[in-house]
């Protein structure tokens, strides 16, 4: 079986536990935990004919007092940027996340995921931004760990970049 580190970064509160889990235990809790340091969950696909199991890291959030460790990208084989639809805040941290991501392992495949997509009538997130991200040639996805929706989609399509990144 071959293994791929996948970590999921973003700022605090955006979902990054909560895609895990739905993906993971196809579970959702409306409880926030705050994540410290890492935790890693693991789940076995097949994809082209062959076994993976995907390594999920998940990545502390990123704000004033917890900042993410170089060391744990370190032999990640792809990544996911986390945006919360509902605070645009959560943009900028991406940006800064993605300059680290890239000075730290370089160019790797990764999604951006829009979460919180259920109640897109409280987004912060405008069609200006979206151009933005979109001019950045970025691979957009929305999702939304409550609903579930997009969630399996996401990590079968990075799985399969990562894969034919090889």
């Amino acid at each position: 079986m071959v293994k791929k580190k996948i970590c999921v970064l973003g700022a605090y509160s955006v979902g990054k536990t909560s895609l895990i889990q739905r993906y993971v235990k196809s579970i959702f809790s409306d409880k926030y935990h705050t994540t410290i340091g890492v935790k890693i969950d693991q789940k076995d696909i097949r994809l082209h004919s062959r076994d993976y199991r995907l390594i999920l890291w998940d990545i502390n959030g990123e704000d004033e007092y917890q900042h993410v460790k170089k060391n744990y990208l370190i032999g990640a084989s792809g990544y996911f940027l986390v945006i919360d639809g509902t605070r645009r805040e959560t943009y900028d941290v991406v940006l800064e996340l993605k300059k680290l991501v890239d000075e730290t392992i370089g160019d790797k495949p990764f999604l951006l995921l829009i979460n919180k997509s259920d109640i897109m009538d409280e987004w912060e997130i405008d069609s200006i931004l979206l151009m933005d991200m979109r001019k950045r040639n970025w691979d957009i996805m929305f999702t939304s760990a409550k609903s579930g929706m997009n969630v399996e989609e996401a990590f079968r399509k990075l799985a399969a970049k990562i894969v034919e990144n090889e």
